[in-house]
This record gives C-alpha cells, structure tokens and sequence, in this order.
C-alpha cells in the first residue's frame, strides 16, 4: 500500500510534470491518489493549471511593456480567486 502513497513534495513535483505532460501514468496515478486525500495539493493544482494558463496566454503575445494599475491588480487577483474556489 506504501507504493501509493507520496508525500505532498512529490505531489507538486509530480503536478508540475503533469502540465507539461512529462508524468507517467503510474505518477499520475499516484498524485491522484495523493489529491483524493489531501486538500492542500489539489488546490496548488488548480493554482498552478490557472499560472501556467495566464502564463501560456501571454508568453504567446507580442511583447510589450504594459505594467498593472493597482486596480486592475486587484481585479487579477479577484479573477484568480474565484477560479481557485469554482
């Protein structure tokens, strides 16, 4: 039963390998398993899924040299927290 188990360190280690669709099956899996019992890491993984969306999303643009307002920081991080808590 211990093969199932991972530690919340190589569930991270494994979601990040997992966006970048580098994890086994049996990794994946185990993170599965890992997520089913522990809260904290599934909500890293959907924080991660959202950064790496954003990311991906503007990484794919021109550059430009835009930097935020506070409110329109503020109105990113409402946008992130309502994605966290669907």
């Amino acid at each position: 039963m211990s093969k199932f188990f991972i530690n919340c360190d190589e569930a991270t280690a494994i979601c990040d390998k997992s966006q970048y669709k580098e994890a086994t099956f049996w990794e994946k899996f185990k993170l599965s398993f890992h997520l089913f019992i522990c809260k904290k890491c599934g909500l890293y993984t959907k924080q991660n899924a959202i950064v790496t969306k954003v990311c991906d999303k503007h990484l794919h643009k021109n550059e430009c040299n835009h930097k935020f307002t506070e409110p329109e920081k503020i109105k990113l991080q409402e946008n992130i927290s309502k994605e966290v808590d669907k």
